[in-house]
């Protein structure tokens, strides 16, 4: 007779825990922040809060360049922070620094093929994106399995995503069912928390639908004010739009797209648009509007900001004590999965 494998549990949070986390490629936006981290912020005092900073993702398209991922860890804390994310409420882990991550992804290869990554419609669109073709690295293109470790090893029951990346925790999903079904269940079956009132992406101030530091079509965290004036000007608006009597677009004007975004006055943001689609607002006007509300917002944020930065022996001290606290949930849950696989020879 078969012995049935022994049912073993890694430790189970006492309330919900959520995983997060950013690419340390470079510092944070307000593309972010409206998209994630302003959710983040009211997220962290419900649940039990993991933010990682994943700097192996970042080096599957990065490895040539590793000072640049190194370099950006500590920048991303110090986003974080800025925006309002406490360590009291929420955990900052460096993926690299917890080896059970790496070795739960070698356990999940074994129950993913590789025509079912290929079909994954978030490879596929990031492999587009990049221009990979048939030469994408392997590391990229086994990611969202590195994914799935990273929400299991924390044992994350919900993770907050954007429309575009409910494909990547479904495959999560399915590697976790087939791990529990194989071995024993131990793991925790995440779910998708599409957060509502958050921004799905925000353009860059060209228009481009991608914001990013390699187009220079960002605005940063901690950008200055005299920087924040200087890009709102250069925003892309209606290009047909030459006088202020003339009637305007606001499909695809970047201005109005973020006043949506960032402009809690709803009723004066509709007036400002009918106003400028019927003509008689100008372009200046309309930009030192936004200006006003991106100010009110993001000026504390750079104040708090630039006071974290005077200490970054702190800032590094708050993302060890947070790593070694994500190891010790990581070694919990691998634990409980090399039982489950037998694989606890002494």
């Amino acid at each position: 007779m078969t012995e049935s494998a022994p049912t073993t549990t890694a430790s189970t949070p006492a309330r919900k825990r959520i995983l997060t986390g950013d690419r340390p490629t470079g510092p944070l936006h307000i593309g972010h922040y409206a998209g994630s981290l302003k959710n983040r912020v009211r997220l962290q005092t419900e649940y039990d809060t993991f933010i990682l900073i994943a700097d192996v993702q970042a080096m599957t398209d990065n490895f040539e360049n590793p000072q640049k991922v190194r370099d950006n860890v500590l920048e991303v804390a110090l986003d974080y922070l800025a925006v309002g994310l406490r360590p009291e409420h929420s955990t900052f882990v460096v993926q690299s620094m917890v080896p059970e991550i790496a070795e739960l992804t070698v356990f999940f290869l074994n129950l993913v093929t590789v025509s079912h990554l290929r079909q994954n419609p978030t490879v596929k669109t990031e492999i587009a994106q990049k221009g990979y073709g048939e030469s994408v690295p392997a590391g990229f293109f086994v990611y969202p399995v590195s994914q799935a470790a990273d929400i299991t090893a924390f044992q994350a029951s919900l993770v907050p995503v954007g429309e575009d990346q409910l494909p990547m925790i479904e495959q999560t999903r399915e590697i976790v069912r087939r791990f529990n079904n194989l071995y024993a269940p131990v793991l925790i079956e995440p779910k998708a928390m599409v957060p509502e009132g958050t921004v799905a992406r925000l353009p860059g101030i060209d228009g481009q639908a991608k914001m990013s530091k390699s187009l220079g079509n960002a605005v940063y965290l901690g950008d200055s004010a005299d920087e924040l004036a200087k890009k709102v000007r250069a925003m892309y608006t209606d290009p047909g739009h030459l006088r202020v009597e003339d009637p305007g677009k606001i499909e695809g004007n970047t201005v109005f797209t973020y006043l949506d975004a960032f402009d809690p006055d709803t009723e004066h943001v509709a007036e400002l648009k009918a106003r400028y689609q019927r003509g008689g607002l100008g372009d200046v006007k309309v930009k030192k509007y936004l200006l006003e509300v991106l100010e009110a917002e993001l000026g504390p944020i750079r104040e708090r900001r630039a006071e974290f930065a005077r200490n970054m022996d702190e800032v590094e001290r708050i993302v060890k004590a947070g790593t070694e606290k994500g190891r010790e949930v990581a070694a919990q849950t691998m634990d409980a999965a090399r039982r489950a696989m037998r694989l606890d020879y002494f």
